[in-house]
């Protein structure tokens, strides 16, 4: 059939000309509408539930919303983890669901489920879905600037203004709000005047709600008009509140002015953010929707910033402190260089081996209808443009020219052949060579080139984060040599006919030919005359990797070099917003000091939205690079981290050093921001903390260990009111009535919000800070209202107590959990953990209902290595499988299948020489590499068989019986006259990886590590190639010859029958 449609495409150029101009102009119409982006989108499928309960403690919002939630959730079809983080006034609930759910599928089910719970949480408690951005949705962070304006000032701007104009930008979820000081009207009371006028604190709080409301009261008709009622009674500022009558008594009016202070504050914070070491900035983080293309939402915000700076204030100025776009720019400028590189590589190779330019220009031409066919079927799929998709056509490109270059140099043979047999020829009889030439070799390098495309599609079996992070390359790949399988049987015939013209040098006259022939003949004279030891030779040279092969590390991925850096130090827990500020900008100083950062931008805490559950002990800075050229010299990113974090040591402080995106989908798939994490589980938050300390200490032991850090479970400061029930009752008080008084007197419980235009502020009633500044003055001065009107000191009904207790609590599918952070350096991940492992089972005892897991990196590495080992057997059936169908015999099938083993000699010891570690990346690389191996050996069979078909025609036309002698010559002609084609599809696949393998710019890290294996696999299989198959195929065809001499037919007929059973 192939052979068919080689023929007909020969006989109708003009059709798939036109064909090929259709499947061109599609192409550079993808290539247009294609979006860029630097890395697909790892994240998980996230649902988050956002709670605020403000003012209360940690293990409150445990107790009364988190753990109700939690365990709501965990029902919720699809789910594959619920984490639930309760901090200081706020619960967070995060739903991750399974690869491959629709996430408003899954938000619509966590509603239903929500609907349930929200009737077990506490009055006036409601939460809320959280933005359905991605996990990695942070692309663009800003600063508002300006040096005459107050951080209040600038925060309201952002909130009231900024704010909702960023969010209407298309792609935009949501974008959020962080640092400076949100205005509040603060109500500060007077005990002492509240005791002598005898109000009570919860009267002043009523009497302000009610009194900030306007209402309509319908319409009323005038003068054949109609006038619609409003009764004002919105405050309007702080001249209202004051003028607020709270009691009326004997005609005179008591105002909230007498007995209190108004003024404008700020109201209490949980994060902030700082630029460059000098000072708080108020700054915003804009998320991207969920499936929205990275590059077009950024452009959006940018087009969007320039449209809003003209309404900001005079002197104020939005400054981007981390905008992705620059990575996807560096990105994808980096790999399009690399095809570049590849594809004249590729030409080069071909006009060298050829030498001659027309014929090269087949191959030339093809490959870039190749890449286009890839490239529109990556666009039909919605595929990205990125790093991972693009590698895919990048690790193509050298085996996508190979039938080309067999066929072109094949019909050089035919079109000598012509010259030699009929000197006087015309078009037609070239063409018909040609077309012969094709068909000859079509067929079988069709096959060998779906043998590339299926060795690769185990690679689709991979799940969760390395199956999304692999999958557009496996797509990509697949793709661009089932193009070029297609368009060797279509558009090459054709283009050679179009091509393959004027003088065609002799191949015995060709430089590189004869060279390649020299050198190669008496290698091949050696093996033929020692096959067994040549066989022995090459079994030791499988053995002898087993030496690198024990030696090579393993890791997850290779980091990913963003070109910016996160740090993320942890502190310990209980400090202040006051210190985390001052710490904040000590740090960013000290990095902003080194010549190699453009800017440093710190965030202490968490932003006002669902996606950041960070306590305010959690630091993370955006650290963006100057380009590498202008570092100083012989410094590389290792070294730069490992300059700033001796730079950086404070005292309780626990250094952590990764990039934005990769921290971002680490902590969404693990919960863990470091390569290693250790979780603890348990029932007991005390115990818990001793064995997480316990632990601690034995992993930074362990060599390789940089940083380890266990969470402090008890580390948080409080001051406990216990309530005394016997003087409650002896006052006919209710605790209730005691928490309202403390959560409203201590809380500054929020009692209404002002509108003042588009804005809006909070309004808040509380005791004076130097009346609540510790356990006694809190005792003495707080009153509590009892029956009658009178008031007594909160020390006589309860007793106030300083105690340590949870800062945060964390949970997984509602088990208690707690989190040991490990940072390594100098050590691969597996090895670490094998050590570290052993260590914490020697050396820590865990109680009944105590245990730990694995997790980080590490946890998605097991996962991968467990699915690598049922991949990698069914790529090897399915390429065995398919040389079965194109050679329909064991012994050849055999024959080729042990070019793949041979292969992993040379990618091995290529990857100790390097220094690589086993990764995903790695695994990926030596799946690609067997297809292309059975690719080589197949096309030195083809050759093999071709020659040993003709000593046979020969043999019987003489009516004799080819023996040993004529074995010996057809091995010489398969395997030393044709050395060319197999050189240069060798030469064409290694030369077009080894721009990917020796690149440094952004993807390289991941890249290498696919194309080091491919390299090292091509180098040892062509030694195996061009030594070893010969070798074999003689061994195996003389032990065919011997048996069919046994059974030696008499009458030439039968010999004839005999010889071709024989083939």
């Amino acid at each position: 059939m192939l052979s068919k449609i080689i023929q007909w495409s020969g006989r109708n150029p003009f059709l798939v000309l036109l064909a090929t101009l259709f499947v061109v102009i599609g192409g550079i119409v993808a290539v247009m509408k294609t979006p860029l982006d630097a890395l697909p989108d790892l994240s998980d499928v996230q649902v988050i539930v956002y709670t605020e309960y403000p003012g209360q403690a940690p293990q409150v919002v445990e107790d009364q919303v988190t753990y109700p939630l939690t365990t709501a959730m965990l029902a919720v079809p699809k789910s594959k983890v619920v984490r639930g983080f309760s901090f200081f006034g706020a619960s967070f609930v995060y739903v991750i669901f399974d690869d491959g759910t629709d996430i408003y599928w899954a938000r619509s089910r966590v509603l239903e489920y929500l609907n349930f719970a929200s009737s077990r949480l506490p009055q006036g408690v409601s939460p809320s879905l959280g933005p359905d951005a991605t996990g990695v949705g942070w692309v663009y962070q800003y600063a508002l600037l300006a040096k005459d304006r107050t951080l209040a000032e600038l925060r309201t701007i952002q909130d009231w203004y900024v704010r909702y104009q960023l969010t209407k930008a298309p792609g935009v979820a949501e974008v959020a709000s962080l640092g400076g000081f949100v205005q509040t009207y603060q109500v500060t009371v007077d005990p002492l005047k509240l005791r002598s006028y005898g109000i009570p604190l919860m009267k002043v709080s009523q009497v302000i709600r009610d009194s900030n409301r306007d209402v309509g009261g319908r319409v009323v008709e005038m003068a054949e008009t109609e006038f619609m009622v409003r009764g004002k009674g919105y405050l309007r500022g702080k001249a209202d509140i004051e003028m607020l009558v709270v009691k009326a008594e004997g005609g005179t009016p008591v105002l909230i002015r007498d007995i209190a202070r108004v003024e404008m504050a700020p109201e209490e914070r949980r994060g902030l953010s700082e630029l460059n070491g000098e000072g708080e900035v108020v700054s915003g983080i804009a998320m991207a929707r969920f499936g929205q293309n990275a590059l077009e939402v950024i452009h959006n915000l940018k087009v969007k910033v320039t449209e809003i700076s003209a309404g900001l204030p005079e002197g104020v100025s939005i400054q981007a402190v981390y905008d992705r776009s620059d990575l996807i720019h560096r990105a994808i400028k980096n790999l399009s260089w690399t095809l570049v590189e590849e594809s004249l590589i590729v030409a080069v190779v071909c006009i060298v081996f050829l030498m001659h330019v027309r014929s090269a220009l087949v191959a030339i031409l093809m490959l870039p209808v190749g890449v286009l066919i890839s490239i529109i079927a990556m666009r039909l799929l919605g595929m990205n443009s990125n790093i991972m998709s693009l590698g895919g056509i990048a690790i193509a490109i050298g085996a996508m020219v190979d039938a080309a270059i067999v066929m072109i140099e094949n019909a050089h043979k035919h079109l000598e052949r012509l010259d030699r047999l009929k000197p006087v020829h015309d078009f037609k009889d070239r063409a018909g060579a040609m077309i012969a030439a094709c068909q000859e070799v079509g067929p079988a390098l069709f096959f060998s080139l779906l043998i590339i495309t299926v060795s690769f599609l185990p690679v689709f079996t991979l799940e969760s984060q390395e199956g999304r992070l692999f999958s557009p390359l496996a797509y990509t790949k697949t793709f661009a040599m089932a193009g070029a399988s297609l368009l060797s049987v279509t558009l090459v015939p054709v283009l050679m006919l179009l091509f393959v013209r004027g003088k065609i040098m002799p191949e015995a006259r060709n430089p590189v030919n004869r060279f390649l022939i020299w050198v190669y003949r008496p290698i091949i004279e050696a093996v033929m005359r020692w096959k067994g030891l040549t066989i022995a030779l090459a079994l030791i040279a499988m053995a002898a990797t087993w030496y690198p092969a024990s030696r090579l590390g393993s890791e997850f991925m290779p980091t990913l070099n963003e070109g910016t850096l996160l740090y993320m130090p942890a502190s310990l827990p209980g400090m202040s917003i006051t210190k985390a500020a001052e710490v904040l900008q000590t740090q960013d100083k000290i990095i902003k000091s080194f010549p190699e950062v453009e800017s440093v931008y710190g965030k202490a805490g968490r932003a006002n939205t669902a996606t950041d559950p960070a306590p305010l002990e959690m630091f993370e800075t955006v650290i963006n690079l100057k380009p590498q050229e202008q570092w100083r010299p012989g410094v590389t990113t290792d070294k730069l981290i490992a300059e700033m974090d001796q730079a950086l040591q404070f005292p309780g402080i626990s250094n952590a050093w990764t990039m934005p995106i990769k921290a971002r989908i680490d902590m969404l798939s693990t919960g863990i921001r470091t390569p290693i994490g250790i979780k603890v589980f348990g029932k007991d938050l005390g115990e818990m903390e001793k064995l997480a300390k316990e632990i601690e200490s034995v992993v930074k032991a362990v060599p390789g260990t940089t940083s380890a850090f266990a969470e402090r479970l008890t580390g948080g400061s409080y001051l406990n009111i216990e309530p005394n029930r016997e003087a409650l009752a002896r006052y006919g008080l209710s605790v209730g009535e005691l928490q309202d008084v403390i959560g409203s007197a201590l809380g500054g419980e929020m009692v209404t919000t002002t509108v003042e235009g588009r804005e809006r502020f909070g309004v808040t009633v509380r005791y004076p800070r130097e009346l609540r500044s510790n356990p006694e003055q809190i005792e003495r001065e707080v009153l509590v209202p009892v029956m009658g009107g009178a008031m007594v000191p909160l020390g006589q009904v309860a007793k106030v107590v300083v105690a340590r207790g949870t800062p945060g609590i964390r949970t997984e599918n509602a088990l208690l959990s707690a989190y040991i952070f490990v940072d390594i350096r100098g050590r691969d991940i597996g090895s670490y953990v094998a050590d570290a492992r052993k260590a914490v089972a020697d050396q820590v005892k865990f109680p009944a209902g105590y245990y730990i897991t694995w997790s980080g990196q590490f946890e998605a590495m097991e996962r991968a290595i467990e699915r690598m080992k049922i991949v990698v057997p069914v790529t090897l059936l399915t390429i065995f499988l398919l040389l079965y169908l194109n050679f329909k015999r064991l012994p050849e099938t055999f024959i080729v299948m042990l070019s793949v083993p041979f292969a992993l000699v040379g990618g091995v010891w290529l990857m100790w020489w390097l220094d690589y570690n086993l990764s995903v990346a790695v695994a990926v690389g030596f799946i690609a590499l067997a297809g292309v191996a059975a690719e080589t050996g197949v096309v030195m069979l083809i050759y093999l068989d071709h020659a040993w078909e003709e000593a046979k025609q020969r043999c019987r036309h003489e009516g004799r019986q080819p023996g040993a002698s004529e074995l010996y010559a057809a091995i010489m002609e398969g395997a030393v006259e044709r050395v060319r084609p197999k050189m240069m599809t060798v030469v064409a696949i290694t030369a077009g990886l080894l721009p990917i393998m020796w690149g440094t710019g952004t993807g390289s890290e991941v890249m290498s590590r696919i194309a080091a294996p491919m390299v090292g696999g091509m180098i040892s299989s062509t030694v195996l190639t061009l030594g070893v198959i010969p070798a074999l195929y003689a061994l195996v065809k003389q032990w065919q010859l011997r048996r069919e001499a046994r059974s030696a037919p008499v009458s030439p007929t039968q010999e004839a029958l005999g010889s071709s059973a024989a083939a």
